[in-house]
C-alpha cells in the first residue's frame, strides 16, 4: 500500500477529530453552570485532542484526489477507532476514575449506538458526564446513518444501493446535488431529536432527561441518565413517546428525507419497511396477549412495557423499563431471536436488518424452484426491482461473518470465565449493538462493568466490527489489502 493512500485515509479523521473536541466543551458548560469541577477536564481533553489533530491533519494534507477503495475502508475504519479513543479520554481522566479498558468500553458504546454500560450510580454521576455519554451516541447515530447511506453502499460490503438517492432507483432525481440530501438528512435528524425531547418533557421528563433522553433514543443508542433506565419515570405515557421514536429511527433516513423534504408517499412502499413494521407488530401482539393470560395484569400496562422493551431490543436501542427476563420463558426466548433482527438499512439501528431477511427469504424461495425446474430462470427481486449476483453475494457474505464473529467472541469470552448464557448473550448484544445481554449479570438489571479487562476489550472490538458491518472491518485483515 502507498502511503500517501495512508495519509489520505487519516486527514479526515484528523479533521473530524477536531469537531469531536470542540463538542467537549458542550458538557464543560453544563459542569461550569452547575458548579462541578469536571469541567476543568473536559476543557483539556478538548484543548490537547485539538491541538494534535490539528498537527496531525496538517502534516497528511495533500491535494484532494480520487480515493481508492482502499484509501475509503481505511478512512470508514481510521474515523470510528479515532472516535472511540477520543470520545474515551473525559471517562478515563475524569473523577469517575475508569480504568483505560472501561473508558473505551463506555466510549466504543456509546459510538456504536450499542448501550452497554461499565459505569453504575448513573443517578448520582456530574451532569457534564452523563451529557458526554448522550453527545457520543448522538454524534454516532448520524455517524451510522451516513455510513449505511453512503460509504458502506459503495464498498459492496453493507447497505443497499437502493438507498442511493442520486441513482435511477427513485425518479426524477429528487436531490440534485449531494449537498442538497445531506442537508436535508442532518435537518431531519435534529428535527427528531427536538420534537422528541419535547414530547418526552410533555410526558414527565425534566428538561435535562429528556435532551439526553431524546439524543440517546434517535440514536437508538440507549444510554439512560438512571440506573433503572425507563423505570425511573411513571406511567405510560413516556414509555409510548420512546416507543414510537425508537421505531421512527429504525426506518430508512433517506427514506424519511424524500417523505418530509419531497413529500414523497411513495418511498414509504420499501418492502423492508413493512417486514420491519410486520414483526415487530407480530412479536409484540404475540407476546402481550400470552402476558395478559398469564398474568391478568391491565392491558393497557402490558401492551405499554411490552411495545417499548421489545421496541427497544428490536431496534437495538437497549432501553428498559423493567427486567423482561422475568416475564418468564417464552419473553426470554423471543428477546433473544428479537436480537438478531434490527431495524432497516440506512437507520441508526444495528443487528442483521430487514432488508437482509428479505433478500434471503427471495434467494431461498428461488432456489426452492430451481430444484423443481432446474433449467428455468428466476430473478431474485426486491420488491419491484432485481437484486445482482453482487449484492445477493454481499449478504451472504455478511450473514458468515456475522455467524464466524459471533462464535469467535462467544469463545474468548467463555475463556475469561463467564457463564454460557453471559458468554452467547454478550458477543450477540455486541455484534448487534443491541445494550443488554441476558442473565443475572448483563441483563436489562444489570451492567458489563463486572468482566474482566479482557472481556471488555473483546466487547469493545465487536462492537466496532457489528457497526461497521463486519466485512468493513474484516477485509483489514486479508493480506492482499495492504498490498499495492
Amino acid at each position: 500500500m502507498q502511503p500517501s493512500t495512508i495519509r489520505t485515509a487519516t486527514y479526515p479523521a484528523a479533521i473530524f477529530a477536531v469537531y469531536v473536541a470542540a463538542s467537549m466543551l458542550l458538557p464543560a458548560a453544563v459542569d461550569l453552570y452547575y458548579g462541578n469541577d469536571d469541567w476543568e477536564i473536559f476543557v483539556v481533553c478538548s484543548l490537547a485532542t485539538g491541538a494534535i489533530a490539528l498537527t496531525i491533519a496538517a502534516a497528511t494534507r495533500a491535494p484532494l484526489t480520487r480515493g481508492s477503495t482502499q484509501s475509503t475502508f481505511l478512512v470508514v475504519v481510521l474515523l470510528w477507532l479515532m472516535l472511540g479513543l477520543v470520545g474515551a479520554l473525559p471517562f478515563y481522566t475524569a473523577s469517575l476514575k475508569l480504568d483505560l479498558a472501561e473508558a473505551v468500553f463506555e466510549s466504543v458504546s456509546a459510538i456504536t449506538t450499542t448501550g452497554s454500560t461499565v459505569i453504575s450510580g448513573l443517578d448520582n454521576l456530574p451532569p457534564g458526564l452523563l451529557l458526554w455519554r448522550s453527545i457520543l451516541q448522538w454524534i454516532g447515530g448520524v455517524g451510522v446513518v451516513a455510513l449505511g447511506l453512503f460509504l458502506l453502499p459503495l464498498l459492496k460490503v453493507g447497505g443497499f444501493s437502493y438507498f442511493r438517492v442520486e441513482s435511477s432507483d427513485i425518479e426524477n432525481r429528487p436531490f440534485e446535488r449531494f449537498i442538497s440530501f445531506l442537508i436535508a438528512l442532518v435537518g431531519i435528524y435534529c428535527l427528531l431529536t427536538a420534537l422528541c425531547a419535547l414530547a418526552y418533557a410533555a410526558a414527565g421528563m425534566n428538561n435535562f432527561d429528556a435532551v439526553n433522553h431524546a439524543m440517546t433514543t434517535i440514536a437508538t443508542g440507549g444510554f439512560s441518565t438512571h440506573d433503572a433506565s425507563f423505570g425511573h419515570f411513571e406511567g405510560n405515557a413516556v414509555l409510548w413517546v420512546g416507543t414510537v421514536f425508537m421505531l421512527l429511527a429504525a426506518l430508512p433516513f433517506s427514506i424519511l428525507v424524500l417523505f418530509f423534504a419531497r413529500g414523497r408517499l411513495d418511498a414509504l412502499r420499501d418492502p423492508q419497511i413493512r417486514l420491519f413494521l410486520g414483526y415487530v407488530t407480530l412479536i409484540v401482539t404475540v407476546l402481550a396477549v400470552q402476558r395478559r393470560i398469564t398474568t391478568g395484569d391491565p392491558f393497557d400496562d402490558i401492551l405499554a412495557s411490552t411495545a417499548f422493551n421489545f421496541a427497544s431490543i428490536i431496534t437495538t436501542t437497549g432501553f428498559a423499563s423493567e427486567d423482561y427476563t422475568l416475564w418468564g420463558p417464552f419473553a426470554v426466548t423471543l428477546a433473544f431471536f428479537a436480537t438478531f433482527l434490527g431495524g432497516c438499512s440506512g437507520s441508526t439501528s444495528g443487528g442483521i436488518k430487514a432488508y437482509r431477511f428479505l433478500i434471503l427469504g427471495a434467494m431461498l424461495r428461488n432456489g426452492l424452484r430451481l430444484l423443481i425446474h432446474p433449467h428455468s430462470v428466476q430473478a431474485l427481486r426486491y420488491g419491484k426491482r432485481i437484486v445482482d449476483e453482487e449484492m445477493q453475494r454481499s449478504v451472504v457474505l455478511f450473514i458468515v461473518g456475522f455467524l464466524a464473529s459471533w462464535v469467535v467472541a462467544t469463545l474468548l469470552l467463555s475463556a475469561t470465565g463467564l457463564d454460557f448464557l453471559t458468554s452467547i448473550t454478550g458477543s450477540l448484544t455486541a455484534l448487534t449493538n443491541v445494550g443488554p445481554g441476558l442473565g443475572t449479570t448483563i441483563g436489562p438489571a444489570g451492567n458489563f462493568v463486572l468482566l474482566s479487562d479482557f472481556a471488555k476489550w473483546v466487547l469493545s472490538a465487536t462492537m466496532l466490527l457489528g457497526r461497521l458491518e463486519i466485512l468493513a472491518v474484516v477485509v483489514l485483515l486479508v493480506p492482499t489489502f495492504w498490498r499495492d
